[in-house]
């Protein structure tokens, strides 16, 4: 009865939000859809519903936020494109009959800029900048189901532009024997100081759906994230199309219509494939594909192997480090690195 309750509730909520909800390069704050972790990137960039203790994928869902993170410690760096490099650090406290509490802190940093006026006299150097914070709350509501909720104030400056907004996101999990069942709405809100005054932009509000199963008799975890459920068609038009640059872009990025191939591309664009190899408890190799990300940046001479994703990680002592490289582009790639840990382990308690 409790688990019904809630999803009605969560899908009342969702149901007030406008269907022309945006996705990447019509909305704000895109910094909302980075991957925030090593596991997360080497999954395919997206993941929800892995549920076996770790913090960082509770920036994914709220809801995976439990108990036996408490006192848990997160920190990640990303070394993306060019000068732009990002960060995120976690850290989860239970406090017993209340909940569990979590908060987090995201930047990203473009690198610096070079200044200059109508003239191209060079006036000095300045930089662009995104930052978040999340306060996750999550609670057991029945057995082998949570819910949870994230606050995320947002924040960025580019030179002298400035703007500032409030989002949060709503997740729910069920858990069982290695299955793990979630549902997302991500980045409800709105720009509340708009980089120009008057124009309120739109926010990059989500609905995502996984399920994620872990092997019985073999060390293998499966997972397949639906993303975008708001918006079926997520394909664009492409600006260089009468140019003498459309050649480099896959003509599939801009074919509409309803075909079976159209329609496949269009399902596909909305699924993210992960994999997990997990031989001992302080040993994992994972490989991911995210299907939207190749169409979109591949090269139609060249598609190569954009949209993979991959990593490992490994228990330490202490502490367990994580690494991915994911192969957005054939212009280079992207690296994660992240390091959690327990401080009850550095005090002595269990």
């Amino acid at each position: 009865m409790i688990f019904r309750k809630t999803l009605y509730i969560f899908f009342s909520l969702i149901s007030a939000i406008s269907a022309n909800a945006q996705i990447g390069g019509t909305s704000i704050y895109q910094q909302l859809n980075l991957s925030n972790s090593a596991r997360t990137a080497s999954l395919g960039g997206e993941n929800i519903s892995i549920n076996d203790n770790d913090l960082n994928f509770v920036y994914q869902n709220p809801a995976l936020l439990n108990d036996s993170m408490s006192n848990n410690f997160a920190l990640n760096y990303s070394n993306y494109f060019s000068d732009i490099n990002y960060g995120y650090m976690s850290y989860a406290k239970n406090f017993k009959n209340i909940g569990n509490f979590a908060i987090g802190f995201f930047n990203v940093n473009y690198g610096d800029f070079i200044e200059a006026d109508e003239t191209g006299e060079i006036l000095g150097n300045f930089e662009c900048k995104d930052y978040a914070l999340n306060f996750a709350f999550s609670k057991k509501l029945a057995d082998n189901f949570t819910a949870g909720v994230e606050l995320k104030p947002l924040f960025s400056k580019y030179q002298t532009y400035s703007s500032f907004g409030l989002a949060f996101d709503l997740g729910a999990n069920y858990f069982k024997n290695g299955l793990s069942i979630a549902l997302v709405a991500n980045n409800i809100g709105t720009q509340i100081k708009p980089f120009v005054k008057g124009n309120i932009e739109p926010m990059p509000f989500e609905i995502q759906a996984g399920i994620s199963q872990k092997l019985k008799h073999a060390p293998f975890r499966f997972s397949v994230t639906l993303h975008n459920l708001q918006k079926y068609d997520l394909t664009y038009e492409n600006p260089n199309a009468q140019d003498n640059y459309s050649s480099l872009v896959d003509d599939t990025t801009t074919t509409k219509g309803n075909s079976i191939g159209n329609i496949a591309d269009n399902l596909m664009r909305h699924i993210v494939l992960g994999v997990e190899l997990m031989p001992t408890k302080n040993f994992f190799v994972n490989v991911g594909y995210n299907y939207q990300v190749r169409q979109e940046m591949k090269i139609s001479t060249r598609g190569s192997i954009v949209g993979l994703t991959w990593g490992f990680g490994i228990k330490i002592s202490k502490f367990r480090i994580s690494y991915a490289n994911g192969i957005q582009h054939l212009a280079g790639h992207s690296n994660y690195f992240s390091i959690t840990t327990n401080l009850n382990e550095f005090i002595g308690k269990k």
